[in-house]
């Protein structure tokens, strides 16, 4: 399988660029010391022997993490993000590192160091991202898992548009310790990206479970195993179509509703309607989050900021004329949201939405402006992931039927906080019966 990977490696990645870093040597001695393991039937975990990546946006002990920026060009932490850690001890096969966006705060995958990464169903356009390398690197079959983050729907966009199963896991679900920087209060998390529901959570089993140095994933553990019956039963589903009057691509409408209806046909008891909770707020605060992060860390790495792209030193100098008192005020809103998804969850098992508002765009745009004809700005095929982060519940994106081109399209589920294995149980029983794995693009 190590063999195998290399070579497709070699014979995709210059054509998409989704693998930034290798460890050929290092990744070739440790497959066969996996090799003699399973030969002595004493394997380390599910996931040993297997080939995966890592987001250049989380640290690897013995390879450089650049964040896609030129402050950071081949900076070496010297030890691994705890999840990287986790599945390194479980006995993955880390092939390389996958690219980013610069400070992984883009809904596309570009940078001054690496350029951009191409989405493998049609090289004109953008995976997504900000694990965008990630998830080309999934689909094109270099390697069948890829550890991604999400802070704003990372995890989940670029899969629905290159055709991947991604979880954004429960807030702390996967403990952090080893990080760089948060930009986006404690929103990001870590989550797997696989081709097949089954793989993703053999990877998310080996990364999960609390850590003494991540006090919250204690409560996260707990919360995970408060006794959810499994999806065998029948689920309550509310399938939101639309948030407000936003704009949604009628692909993208017409391949969701076709996948809730058939969870529909899995004996679930499905409505539609609107989501019962106000999200206005975070139209306008959702900007101001990374704008306020960015000038932190350049306050603490002015070094950085010398270096970055002139739109981030724009974003930060925004963020430091805005006052205190809105970060208190946009903190305050984040916990009414966390307690009001609480009754919501008590009325809903699970919450159906698109994964993204709009089909794959140009490579080198950094997102689409015009949506169903209507223009839209930077957040406008994004609008249905960032609240999922800021309540820091569990979500789950799956592919649906692709577009008439030929292009992928996901839907996410999202559960109250703690479901994430009702949601894969939920998720692998529609793969079951509507798979989408032996879909692959023509590269």
């Amino acid at each position: 399988m190590a063999q195998d990977c290399l070579a497709r490696l070699e014979a995709v990645n210059p054509r998409i660029n989704a693998v930034i870093a290798r460890r050929d040597r290092e990744f070739i001695a440790e497959a066969q010391a996996s090799t003699q393991r399973h030969a002595s039937g004493k394997p380390l975990s599910v996931i040993d022997g297997i080939p995966l990546t890592v987001k250049d946006s989380l640290f690897t002990a013995d390879q450089p993490t650049t964040w896609g920026t030129p402050g950071l060009r081949g900076y070496m932490a010297g030890h691994d993000e705890l999840s990287v850690g986790r599945a390194r001890a479980g006995g993955a096969l880390i092939a390389g590192k996958t690219n980013v966006p610069e400070f992984a705060l883009e809904g596309y995958t570009a940078n001054p160091l690496f350029g951009p990464t191409l989405n493998p169903w049609n090289l004109e356009l953008t995976p997504g991202g900000s694990s965008g390398g990630a998830v080309a690197a999934v689909a094109s079959g270099i390697a069948p898992l890829a550890i991604g983050q999400d802070g704003g729907g990372s995890i989940r966009r670029p899969a629905s548009h290159a055709g991947v199963v991604g979880l954004k896991p429960s807030l702390s679900a996967v403990p952090r310790e080893h990080v760089l920087p948060s930009l986006l209060l404690d929103f990001e998390v870590i989550g797997p990206l696989a081709r097949t529901v089954g793989d993703a959570r053999m990877l998310f089993e080996v990364m999960r479970g609390p850590a003494a140095v991540d006090r919250s994933s204690l409560a996260a553990d707990h919360a995970c195993h408060a006794g959810l019956d499994p999806a065998t039963r029948s689920l309550r589903i509310l399938y939101v179509e639309r948030l407000g009057d936003a704009p949604l691509d009628p692909q993208v409408a017409r391949s969701v509703g076709e996948a809730v209806s058939r969870l529909d046909a899995l004996g679930h008891h499905v409505e539609s309607g609107p989501l019962p909770l106000n999200l206005d707020f975070y139209a306008e605060a959702w900007p101001q989050v990374g704008q306020i992060g960015l000038a932190q860390m350049f306050e603490r790495h002015p070094e950085w900021e010398a270096q970055a792209s002139q739109k981030y030193r724009d974003m930060a100098e925004q963020g430091r004329k805005i006052p205190a008192s809105r970060l208190w005020q946009i903190l305050e809103h984040v916990r009414q949201l966390r307690r009001a998804s609480v009754p919501l969850f008590a009325q809903v098992d699970v919450i159906v939405m698109p994964s993204a508002a709009a089909l794959p765009w140009p490579a080198q745009d950094a997102y689409p402006p015009r949506i169903e004809g209507r223009e839209v700005g930077p957040r406008g095929h994004a609008i249905y992931t960032g609240w999922v982060n800021a309540a820091g519940l569990p979500a789950l994106a799956l592919p649906c039927a692709p577009s008439r081109e030929g292009l992928p399209i996901g839907m996410q589920m999202i559960g109250r906080y703690g479901s994430d294995d009702r949601l894969l149980d939920l998720g692998a029983a529609y793969e079951a019966a509507h798979p989408w794995a032996d879909r692959w693009p023509s590269l």
